[in-house]
């Protein structure tokens, strides 16, 4: 399985020119539904919102995150509806290509039309919400969509980052299936830095807790602003605070008042490619199956782009479908097709009914649904359960065959049977350690000792190889029998990064073995040196920590080799079996070049992390913009690649010798259920999108320290932090 990651720039071209006018009607029904609405942001900026109904609470979600940044709230659609080359130009058409192919249009109109009629009145008052706000606001200009429409969240229903599985199919292999002269490059810009990893989920029961409550802990790792802090209530029950993903109209992460819930990045294997026997008869395209042939079927998909002077252009493709799915490459003669479901209403519908689960009985029945296309699931309620379920919508398949590679299209025995119930895959409910933890990493250390055992699961469930924050998470949450929120923020927060525990070592072992003999002196004694600081390091990082720079700076340079070492994928293993082959002057001459480099651009190498290491935000765009000259934090912390639990994923930019931040914790929450909810929670940056808000950069230094605010989760401890009052509309 693999998964395609987009963090859109914009251009911003407004097409109000071309908008469809809101009708008196329209806007009279907006005016008189505000009015069943208040938002009350408090001194963070976080919008507490309080509807009637569940609609009306919807209704102020969505205006209110139009008022924080409306440009994410626009560009995640733009994005599913694939129409981004409409606003980036034509080098993204292979992604537009693959939204269309992969998020149809008319599905999710058909879907909204057979909705039931709950969930139609939510996406009703989804594009309500947000064309108020437009109406309201003629001063944001979209790059793009000037009228949103009800079956949008139709397109994007499970909550989860902007990504779709493609299984292994690669970019270059589907770019030149449909665009024959390779011109359209790319999904996504080149990151010659680490792959971005990400999110934490911890669970503590009741029997390890000081108050004999259940905690949870909610780490998300995203791109920086990826997702606000939000509050959303109503007079039918719903009370859900958490992580909203820009344009969705539920809590994503987050908990109500009877229980929490986490997602990570799953490795289920949730999609797959088939090997395809196309061939022509008759002028027809077909191809065989089960010892007869079946006719291929096409799809005209007209895609527009922007070209030079803002003019749109447009480019016809042919899509092709097998009843697998889209055809996606041809791999050395064979012709691959895609079985994998990316959309689907119980998605949608079992992240609404997830916030307003009042029981641990309530949330098992939302995992049957089987949305959850791509993540696992950290969870703790106030009954004091805890729980973890690796995936939850898995295909049944044969397990004789190999689901990491490419199947046989062209027989029955290859066909998914349905999907697991819930009860068949991995899960972990109330183990007896008391605690449970997932990293992205395998299932089969999430409670330590007391995991679920990889015997006992075909191979396509679980394939996820452990990683160096599961390693760390493992360590850290067994040294603590009596956690209080603070007690599991401070495990949350915790500096070891395990990498370094094998990489260091070997470097050391290297320094020690290696003849210097043609070495220039001066270089000698650098090395000596910081052998001798990297000796004296415990490890962990942080601001005033030279050991931290270099051994950052070095196993950065390493990381390619790193990741094609030892044949298997599992970050850990590959770091052992690189660690223990690597030539001696291969580390050694590593290091020496990055402190040559750190000499020719700071004029020294002893550098404490922090002072290269920041925090900055000083732009809206979604591409963000980064400047020496400007002011910026130190950060002490580094990337989850290294065993970091709370990530902090930094880098250079053209113009800059300093690192920024773009991606690692971003909402991070712990809460504590009990008779009631105790919770503090902690941005990255500030709720506003707006430079000129207050609130675009007010959690920027609590953030770079971990120091976390309360959570005002009782509406009489929201009146007592009150920033501002108001229904939609008003100013």
């Amino acid at each position: 399985m693999k998964k395609i990651i987009l963090f859109l720039s914009v251009t911003i071209f407004s097409s109000n020119l071309f908008a469809q006018p809101f009708s008196k009607t329209e806007i009279s029904r907006w005016e008189n539904q505000s009015k069943n609405v208040t938002i009350i942001r408090d001194n963070y900026g976080v919008p507490h919102i309080y509807g009637k109904t569940d609609a009306d609470a919807v209704f102020g979600l969505m205006y209110a995150q139009c008022e924080d940044d409306f440009k994410r709230v626009e560009m995640n659609y733009v994005d599913k509806l694939g129409r981004v080359s409409e606003v980036e130009g034509e080098g993204l058409l292979s992604w537009d290509l693959l939204s269309r192919m992969i998020f149809d249009s008319a599905d999710a109109v058909k879907d909204y039309n057979m909705a039931p009629a709950w969930l139609k009145k939510l996406c009703n008052a989804f594009a309500d919400g947000i064309n108020y706000y437009l109406y309201k606001n003629t001063g944001t200009k979209p790059a793009l969509l000037t009228r949103f429409k009800p079956w949008y969240p139709l397109l994007w229903t499970d909550g989860s980052i902007n990504a779709v599985n493609i299984a292994d199919i690669t970019e270059k292999e589907f770019n030149e299936f449909y665009f024959k002269n390779n011109a359209f490059t790319s999904f996504k810009k080149e990151d010659k830095e680490e792959i971005l990893t990400g999110s934490n989920g911890f669970a503590f029961a009741p029997k390890i807790t000081a108050s004999g409550n259940a905690i949870l802990y909610i780490n998300p790792h995203v791109t920086f602003y990826f997702r606000p802090e939000v509050h959303i209530v109503s007079e039918e029950g719903l009370n859900a605070y958490g992580a909203v993903t820009w344009g969705q109209f539920f809590v994503y992460q987050g908990f109500n008042e009877h229980c929490g819930w986490m997602h990570t990045s799953s490795g289920v294997d949730a999609a797959d490619t088939y090997i395809e026997n196309i061939f022509k008869k008759n002028n027809s395209l077909m191809y065989q199956y089960d010892n007869g042939s079946r006719l291929v079927t096409t799809k005209k998909i007209i895609l527009k782009y922007r070209g030079q002077g803002n003019a749109l252009s447009s480019k016809t493709i042919t899509a092709l479908y097998t009843q697998h799915g889209p055809l996606m490459a041809n791999r050395n003669g064979q012709v691959l097709s895609l079985r994998a479901d990316n959309r689907l209403m119980n998605g949608l519908i079992q992240c609404w009914q997830r916030n307003k689960a009042k029981s641990f009985t309530d949330f098992k029945k939302t995992l049957d649904l089987k949305g959850n296309i791509s993540n696992n699931t950290v969870y703790a309620d106030a009954e004091g359960n805890i729980g973890y379920w690796h995936g939850n919508r898995i295909p049944v398949r044969d397990p004789k065959y190999d689901w990491t590679r490419a199947v046989d299209g062209t027989i029955k025995a290859t066909e998914w049977t349905g999907q697991h119930p819930i009860n068949e895959i991995v899960q972990s409910i109330n183990p007896s350690n008391g605690w449970l933890q997932n990293c992205n990493s395998t299932p089969f250390t999430v409670a330590g000792d007391n995991s679920p055992k990889k015997i006992n699961y075909p191979a396509y469930m679980a394939p996820d190889g452990e990683n160096f924050r599961g390693i760390n998470a493992v360590r850290v949450l067994s040294e603590e029998k009596k956690y209080t929120l603070d007690k599991v923020i401070k495990a949350g927060y915790d500096t070891r990064l395990t990498a370094f525990e094998i990489l260091v070592p070997a470097l050391i072992n290297a320094f020690h073995k290696k003849d210097f003999t043609n070495y220039p002196i001066e270089d000698f004694k650098q090395v000596e040196e910081m052998i001798t600081i990297l000796e004296k390091w415990n490890y962990r990082c942080g601001e005033n920590s030279v050991a931290t720079t270099l051994a950052v700076e070095w196993a950065q340079k390493l990381l390619p080799m790193i990741n094609k070492a030892g044949g298997v994928d599992d970050q850990v293993e590959k770091t052992k079996h690189f660690a223990a082959n690597a030539p001696a002057g291969e580390l050694v001459d590593s290091m020496l070049a990055t402190i040559k480099e750190l000499q020719n651009k700071f004029g020294k190498w002893q550098i404490p992390w922090g002072e290269i290491n920041r925090f900055q935000r000083i732009s809206s765009d979604i591409d963000s913009k980064f400047d020496d000259s400007k002011p910026s934090i130190p950060v002490g912390f580094v990337s989850s690649t290294w065993g970091m639990l709370p990530s902090y994923s930094s880098k250079t930019f053209p113009g800059t010798k300093k690192r920024y931040g773009v991606n690692g914790n971003s909402f991070i929450c712990a809460v504590e259920f009990g008779k009631k909810v105790t919770a503090k929670s902690l941005l990255a940056g500030g709720e506003s999108g707006d430079p000129n808000s207050k609130h675009f950069f007010d959690q920027g230094l609590m953030y770079s320290k971990g120091q976390f605010k309360d959570v005002l989760f009782y509406k009489e401890d929201v009146l007592k932090h009150v920033e501002r009052t108001y229904h939609p509309g008003e100013k």
